[in-house]
């Protein structure tokens, strides 16, 4: 028993470790092929956010406004396959999903 309560909380600390170093972690995505680009951390918080000058538009913002959500999208979406990568083993150890995560 004593060595099942260790092993869980092994399981426990390497679980905070690898949120940790996802919340961390950057990820970026992009759109309008590079036009803009988003940087948020494996965690899903913008921490940068890249406009090409040429994707500039005074007469045109909605196109602007459409990409800067398609590359904020783009890295959430990336930041959520890393948690995956990265949680998901430890997540399978404890028996299954943990609550709020995608997997």
């Amino acid at each position: 028993m004593q060595q099942l309560l260790q092993q869980a909380q092994k399981m426990q600390q390497d679980l905070a470790a690898a949120q940790q170093e996802l919340a961390e972690t950057p990820v970026e995505g992009s759109a309008g092929g590079g036009l803009v680009r988003a940087t948020v951390t494996g965690a899903g918080e913008l921490t940068g956010l890249v406009i090409d000058p040429t994707a500039v538009d005074p007469d045109d913002t909605e196109t602007l406004a459409d990409l800067v959500i398609a590359a904020v999208r783009d890295a959430n979406h990336a930041a959520q396959e890393l948690a995956k990568v990265k949680l998901g083993p430890l997540a399978q150890g404890l028996g299954g999903g943990i609550p709020g995560l995608p997997f």
